[in-house]
């Protein structure tokens, strides 16, 4: 769903136009329902602003209704409208039978309603609603299942996972972010095939381990991937079962690269918990960093720069952990840095995996604080061009004399031009 200045939508302009093309349909003589999770999350109180339509329209009737309309799926009867400034996607109820290959359906038919429900993934997801004579449409208990808190298969599980592998990955992202459990026949099918998940492209995969982990609940969706033995597939590796300290730890603003790198602590730290900083420290320094960035970056196809941020994430945590140990220099380097805010998050979740350790974070939030009253990030006192036009002839050394120089700005050692070129010179003289 969206709208035409691609600004975010309000929930009530979002709901006003869903009932109008929902309207607008039966008045012609159609079946029409909001279908699918915005129903989910309307019976649990939440204020949906994405909203699926499904009717028995066919796709060419769908298009002579709404101006403008375009076909998205024609293989599937879905239609993307646009009522009111607000775009919307309108399928026509189907079944769907033959997934050859465990993700797209070999054939489509279009159907009623009762028939559409039963092709979905779980209970929750497969309700309607008619929003002019307000009442739900429930054809497979979805109702009960909200009111237990469970995520359960619709049909047979394992038939429902063979259709589309990705939805065993699903089913952990929904308990975790609804804070439901998972069916017990459910979750044994999701075991029985957690293998079967490799045969899912890397980016549907990474696409829908971002959706676990970029918001609240990823501490739990951890947790669900390891139970339902969905990890080694996920991540191209080994099955762990650790319970994840760190990553529960995290805050939850903190980033996709952050939580990512939380759950490589969690999964590749030694689990003995460190007793000291100089114990945590080497306890990182023995996670192979670089050869797991590579590896996730493949198996969640992740962006170049959401590797390098778990990467260099991970490769200067130990740094931050001997905080204590830094100069003036070194800590306003550290906290100029584009992904200060993830670091320390970071850093603030890893000490708990040694909470009787000597590091003092109330010191540091009081050093943090005063060094950014007064500024982390000045501009240099002299340039390479400076030291050019005072007769010095570039080389290799330009960067560590500016370096230096630099360095004893942010301690505030030298404050004005000449003393920074007074120093400068005596660097290049040695």
């Amino acid at each position: 769903m969206g709208n035409d200045d691609q600004q975010p939508i309000e929930p009530q302009r979002a709901r006003a136009a869903a009932e109008a093309a929902v309207r607008r349909l039966q008045q012609q003589g159609h079946v029409a329902y909001f279908a699918g999770g915005c129903v989910r999350d309307q019976i649990m109180g939440a204020q949906p602003v994405d909203y699926d339509i499904a009717t028995d329209a066919p796709p060419d009737v769908v298009r002579g209704l709404f101006k403008p309309a375009h076909l998205v799926g024609q293989a599937f009867g879905v239609v993307r409208v646009r009522v009111d400034g607000v775009w919307l996607e309108v399928a026509t109820f189907r079944l769907e039978w033959g997934y050859a290959d465990g993700r797209r359906p070999d054939h489509v038919e279009f159907t009623d309603a009762e028939h559409d429900a039963q092709r979905r993934d779980f209970t929750i997801n497969g309700l309607f609603y008619d929003p002019v004579a307000d009442r739900v449409i429930d054809y497979v208990d979805g109702q009960r299942d909200i009111e237990r808190r469970v995520i359960r298969a619709i049909g047979v599980p394992g038939e429902r996972f063979a259709e589309d592998y990705l939805r065993m990955l699903r089913a952990a992202r929904f308990a975790a972010r609804l804070n439901f459990e998972i069916d017990p026949a459910t979750a044994e099918a999701i075991k029985v095939n957690a293998s079967k998940l490799g045969q899912i492209s890397r980016e549907r995969i990474g696409a829908e381990l971002q959706l676990m982990f970029e918001r609240e609940g990823r501490a739990h969706a951890a947790r669900w991937i390891d139970e339902l033995h969905l990890d080694a597939p996920s991540l191209n590796g080994q099955s762990v079962d650790r319970e994840p300290i760190c990553l529960t730890a995290l805050d939850e603003a903190a980033d996709y690269p952050a939580a990512l790198a939380a759950w490589v602590i969690d999964r590749h730290m030694d689990p003995h918990r460190p007793a000291d900083r100089v114990a945590l420290v080497d306890a990182l320094d023995r996670i192979k960093v670089v050869q797991i960035a590579r590896r996730w970056r493949g198996a969640l196809m992740l962006s170049n720069d959401q590797r390098d941020g778990l990467q260099e994430a991970l490769l200067t945590l130990p740094r931050m952990v001997m905080w204590a140990d830094l100069n003036t220099a070194q800590r306003k380097r550290l906290m100029a840095r584009e992904d200060w805010a993830r670091l320390s998050a970071l850093l603030k979740a890893v000490l708990t995996l040694c909470p009787h350790g000597d590091f003092d974070m109330a010191g540091f939030d009081r050093d943090t604080a005063a060094l950014a009253a007064e500024g982390v990030a000045p501009t240099p006192l002299i340039t390479g061009d400076d030291l050019v036009a005072a007769g010095l002839s570039p080389g290799p050394m330009f960067k560590q004399i500016l370096d230096h120089v630099y360095d004893a700005q942010l301690t505030g050692s030298v404050d004005t031009f000449d003393q920074a070129m007074q120093l400068a010179k005596a660097l290049a003289e040695r």
